[in-house]
């Protein structure tokens, strides 16, 4: 899918729900500022076009400020802000965007302007396989799943 097909597609789930309002530019240049990498141009245009964070999958991605909680993490940028873990074992510029719940986060690499997914699960950290655009698409259509996360993680 191209990113107009992704937003659109994330655009139609967001009108049968309640999300936030979409993002002010400044709060994604603040989140920007705090984690010190640009946000992936698809990561960017869903929040300042379609929704500050909620959507995809359950109860949907951190936003940045003012946007989507997720239990008790506000945003993406708080989540952040004293680097990327302590432990050193999420490599700088992999920000964490959804928890699934049981220590397993998805993680978005803004490194890279496609935004490759990675998983962390028990402090361990690898590549999903997918870009951010592949993460949206299959959490909507229900193919990208935690257990199919956990298949993906290599076995030592």
């Amino acid at each position: 899918m191209t990113d107009d097909e992704v937003v659109e597609a994330v655009r139609i789930v967001a009108r049968a729900g309640t999300l936030p309002p979409p993002a002010a530019p400044e709060a994604v240049a603040v989140a920007e500022e705090t984690i010190g990498y640009p946000l992936p141009p698809l990561l960017r245009r869903l929040y300042v076009e379609v929704a500050n964070g909620g959507f995809c999958p359950n109860e949907g991605i951190l936003g940045v400020s003012g946007g989507a909680a997720q239990g008790n993490f506000a945003d993406i940028a708080e989540l952040y802000q004293d680097g990327p873990d302590p432990s050193g074992r999420i490599p700088a510029g992999l920000v964490l965007i959804y928890d699934w719940g049981c220590t397993i986060w998805s993680l978005v690499d803004f490194r890279d302007p496609a935004g490759a997914m990675w998983c962390n699960y028990e402090g361990e950290c690898w590549p999903q396989g997918v870009n951010l655009a592949e993460w949206l698409t299959g959490t909507l259509a229900g193919s990208l799943t935690v257990e199919t996360l956990l298949e993906s993680q290599p076995t030592s």
